[in-house]
């Protein structure tokens, strides 16, 4: 059993005002394997104070001497790959070769990002007789998810630190370990004391600690649309800057003339990383009428050919989702399709075969419409919907037709056809033929998929206020 019984405030390893613990759970054995402090509000404020504090000397401190700490960062989270990537694996249930790439690889990536960008991010300029300075906002309350523990902390409280602001972390208390590995690791990089603060707990009480701390002057948030509204109700009594990264139900534009195959298992691939657990996975397929019954093979192909265990299993290639009560809200989802007479063409509710212990899911493909709730809510599991269009007008209306806005996916024969179509979708991102992500651009989203960006300077540029001196 691992136990945490510390937290880091002020650069110290301190013991939390109250002996409260929070059990963590590995999602494939159903098993608790460590516990975490549950922090109190007495907590949240000393992290919040030191942060205060350190704030004036960090918000000044050279740019060189960021770049160099994120360097080290960087090289610090490579030498502990295998240990970070095993313990995501035991808190998330992601199967240990993909963590070891989208987890693990893709934190020294963003790590490695900060501190290229950060000279490029132009800190001040001339406009006529005023020199516009841009300036570190203050204290940053960061609050991140279990889906990605580490990556989170990192193009939040990272992009945070890069800019100059000072940070307390409430990492996720579902896969909490990751924050404290981080919390270590900026120790071992010469982070200095108070510049990085974590606390753990839940969010209705280390969480809303944080936001409603008058000292606290932006807060970042990955979760839920109602975690969103929440901190947004609190954060306006205070008048702070929110970052909010809220998911989505982002659709998958096929067009006749695509690499027909390729689009489709691609978009089921997508869909399905980290067993559905992404806020911006194409869960929405669309394709032409004339090739729906074509995509539909395909689609069922692709979803029954995964092999779904443990995760530290190398054959394995879909774990268990994170958490019992996801396990339950996704298999409701997929009675509600059912209930609403949506085509289910594999898949299910029930546990899969031979899989009694752990939370796991059937891979599950619908055909239908836009109308139904797994086709327009965010289940955050391995569920796919397609539907089929008559033209490309239809196929934009469709993609549009959504609360949500935050990525996308065109496949097309003619690029320009497919920039001009991805111009017209209300997302903050298209990835037009599976081209790959690229962590120098922004990501986030609009309507009910937040507001701000992260990633690249752009992330950075989050963090910081403009500042005019006239004269």
């Amino acid at each position: 059993m691992i136990e945490r019984k510390h937290v880091f405030i002020g650069g110290e390893w301190v013991k939390p005002a109250v002996d409260h613990r929070i059990v963590v759970t590995n999602p494939a054995t159903e098993e608790a394997f460590a516990t975490v402090p549950r922090c109190a509000t007495e907590d949240v404020s000393a992290a919040v104070d030191a942060a205060a504090r350190a704030f004036p000397d960090w918000s000044r401190s050279p740019i060189e001497q960021r770049v160099d700490i994120f360097r080290k960062l960087a090289n610090l989270t490579k030498q502990r790959a295998d240990e970070i990537t095993r313990t995501i694996v035991s808190e998330v249930g992601q199967p240990l070769k993909a963590a070891r790439a989208m987890q693990t690889a893709g934190a020294v990536e963003e790590l490695e990002t900060i501190a290229n960008v950060l000279p490029e991010i132009a800190w001040s300029e001339q406009v006529a007789n005023t020199r516009v300075r841009r300036e570190p906002t203050g204290v940053v309350g960061a609050i991140t998810p279990w889906n990605a523990p580490l990556r989170s902390i990192i193009v939040k409280a990272g992009a945070a630190m890069a800019a100059g602001c000072t940070v307390v972390l409430k990492g996720s208390e579902v896969a909490p370990l990751a924050s404290f590995m981080f919390a270590e690791i900026a120790e071992e990089a010469g982070v200095p004391k108070g510049v990085f603060n974590l606390v753990c707990g839940t969010g209705p009480e280390a969480g809303e600690a944080l936001v409603v701390d008058p000292r606290v002057d932006a807060i970042s948030l990955t979760g839920s649309v109602r975690a969103g509204r929440r901190v947004m109700e609190l954060a306006a009594q205070g008048i702070k800057r929110v970052h909010l990264e809220l998911g989505g139900k982002s659709a998958n534009l096929i067009f006749g003339d695509a690499d027909f195959e390729r689009a489709v298992v691609d978009g089921i691939d997508d869909a399905f990383r980290n067993t559905g657990q992404v806020c911006g996975g194409l869960t929405r397929m669309l394709v032409p009428r004339d090739r729906l019954r074509q995509a539909e093979t395909l689609a069922v192909c692709k979803a029954e050919s995964y092999v779904i265990g443990d995760p530290f299993d190398p054959a394995t290639t879909l774990g268990p989702v994170t958490t019992a009560g996801q396990r339950e809200r996704v298999r409701e989802y997929i009675r509600s399709g059912l209930a609403e007479g949506v085509r289910m063409l594999t898949g299910g509710p029930e546990t899969p075969v031979g899989l009694d212990r752990g939370y796991f899911v059937k891979p599950t493909i619908f055909s239908g419409d836009n109308h139904s709730r797994v086709a327009r809510e965010e289940i955050f599991g391995p569920v796919v919907i397609l539907m089929p269009f008559d033209d490309d007008q239809e196929a934009v209306e469709i993609a549009n037709d959504s609360p949500y806005g935050l990525a996308a996916g065109v496949w097309c024969g003619d690029p320009e056809r497919a920039r001009a179509i991805a111009a017209r979708l209300r997302v903050g991102r298209v990835r037009i033929n599976g081209a790959p992500l690229n962590k120098r651009s922004p990501h986030g989203g609009m309507k009910l998929s937040g507001i701000g960006r992260e990633w690249g300077r752009f992330g950075i540029e989050s963090f910081l206020e403009y500042k005019s001196v006239i004269g």
